[in-house]
């Protein structure tokens, strides 16, 4: 079934502070007819280390432009896609295509399209609330977690904090990317807040924004509310990777006490990184964290 979709224009990534990377395409994966996946993939396709960086909403791949080439100094393989409705990837136009299933077999077959191996699953909002169910279902794939600010969405209230998001969120549907980014994350430039904002000239780019937080998995009839639960499960007693947990202090959505139940689901992950000024989009302290991650695992 042809799925309705529109395309950011090539002009609007023009010129965007810190973000020299050409783009990569896929038109044509199974399941997904001819909507374009976008996504960066920079250094040797034969790393032995591939990063996995998975962004949430209302961001896209340029979350991870601290991160990036950090990873790829280190000699591994970066690939940051950008889920569909987001960034350069196309955006489906109805509400009604954005669903929890969508999204991750949409990821699901991402990866089995490039035949990644030795994964460091790299994830933050959305990212995790997909990507961290991916490891159960492909477990020779992933080697390594990196967390940041996210959660494992399993039926719940997911806190006041949450809530207010979502509130937020659909009273403006044509919710203004750029002043959002700049009033949470006030350490950004105009033009990294406005680079935020690229991938969405108007309101009919804006599907993806406006669904995502109520996708989120708050009631126990939700789609992909047993996913997440037996990801829980497998993350807690089976996973047998090593694990580095980075958390924004400053997070009002996900903050420190979401985290650190987070936590205590990842078998043997250390003691989380905090970053006592870092908000919700964590990735903007992602140098340090990145490092701290390297350095953790032996890396460098």
């Amino acid at each position: 079934m042809k799925i309705d979709a529109l395309r950011t224009p090539e002009t609007a990534f023009e010129g965007l502070p810190d973000w020299p990377y050409p783009p990569h395409y896929i038109e044509d994966l199974e399941g997904f007819g001819d909507l374009r996946i976008h996504y960066v993939d920079t250094g040797p396709k034969d790393a032995k280390n591939i990063f996995l960086c998975l962004h949430g909403q209302p961001s896209w791949g340029y979350l991870y432009r601290k991160m990036i080439p950090v990873f790829a100094s280190a000699g591994a393989r970066v690939i940051a896609p950008d889920w569909l409705g987001f960034g350069r990837s196309d955006k489906p136009v109805r509400d009604a295509s954005y669903t929890y299933h969508f999204h991750r077999n949409m990821m699901v077959s991402f990866i089995k399209r490039l035949d990644l191996h030795n994964i460091t699953l790299v994830v933050q909002d959305w990212g995790g609330v997909l990507g961290l169910t991916l490891p159960q279902d492909m477990p020779i794939r992933f080697k390594r977690l990196l967390v940041m600010n996210t959660a494992l969405a399993t039926g719940r209230d997911a806190g006041q904090g949450f809530n207010d998001w979502r509130a937020y969120s659909n009273a403006n549907p044509d919710m203004n990317v750029a002043k959002l980014m700049q009033r949470t994350t006030p350490v950004l430039s105009p033009e990294e807040a406005a680079a935020y904002a690229a991938p969405f000239p108007d309101i009919r780019y804006k599907a993806g924004v406006r669904r995502f937080p109520q996708m989120v998995m708050t009631e126990p009839h939700m789609q992909g509310v047993d996913l997440s639960k037996s990801a829980v499960k497998y993350l807690a007693t089976e996973w047998a990777g090593e694990s580095f947990m980075a958390i924004g202090m400053k997070d009002p959505v996900l903050g420190p006490d979401i985290m650190y139940a987070l936590h205590g689901k990842i078998k043997n992950c250390p003691p989380p990184m905090e970053i006592t000024d870092g908000g919700h989009f964590v990735q903007e302290w992602g140098a340090e964290i990145a490092t701290a991650a390297l350095t953790h695992w032996g890396d460098i």
